[in-house]
This record gives structure tokens, sequence and C-alpha cells, in this order.
């Protein structure tokens, strides 16, 4: 069992930046893929980003690719979002997610979700 709980959302105006945390509870955060999506009112979750349990890989959604970085810190079990030069479109409400050892880009490869942290980027 993993639990992850989001934190670091708010308003911003464009331009600006926010770093997304998600602390994550169990012993074997390590073992864990972790994955960032949004999901803009109206609309479907969708993903952002997705890191593998030993930070080797990345992969990005080509809307936030180069804005855009997440990283991990097993010590600490807690994975980031550093997100720069945000949107308006990037307005949603973000969620953590988790996936045992493979990163993946869809919400329906992953096993745990955090509540999700509201950020509004004003223009």
């Amino acid at each position: 069992q993993v639990q992850l709980v989001e934190s670091g959302g708010g308003l911003v105006q464009a331009g600006g930046s926010l770093r997304l945390s998600c602390a994550a509870s169990g012993r074997t955060f390590s073992s864990y893929a972790m994955g960032w999506f949004r999901q803009a009112p109206g609309k479907e979750r969708e993903f952002v980003a997705a890191i593998s349990w030993i930070s080797a890989i990345t992969y990005y959604a080509n809307s936030v690719k180069g804005r855009f970085t997440i990283s991990r810190d097993n010590a600490k079990n807690t994975v980031y979002l550093q997100m720069n030069s945000l949107k308006p479109e990037d307005t949603a409400d973000y969620y953590c997610a988790a996936r045992f050892r493979r990163p993946g880009t869809s919400v329906e490869e992953y096993d745990y979700w955090g509540q999700g942290t509201q950020v509004t980027v004003s223009s």
C-alpha cells in the first residue's frame, strides 16, 4: 500500500513557477514509479510527467516538455514537479500517482493516487 499527499499548489501569474511535492507513505517507495497527472474543469485527467523508480527514466507530455521537471528523493519518500514558465492552460488539479516499478503515461496504469492540489495560472 502507498498513500500519497500532494502539496505546493496555488495561484501564480503566467510566466511564474511553482513546485509541487508529493509525499508518500510506505517502506517501498523506492520500488514505485511515480507520475503526475492533471485534470482541468470539464476535461479528462491527462498525463503530465513520470519518473522511474531509480530516476533513470523520465517521461513528459509534449505540452510541458522543457518547462516542467519531475524528480524524486527516495530518502524523503517524495516526488517533485518543478513547473516553470506557467501558462493559463496549465490551470488544473494536479495529482500524483504510483505504479510498481515501471513508469506509465496513462491513468489506467497507476494503482495509487493522491487527492490532488490545485494550480491556477492567471493571465
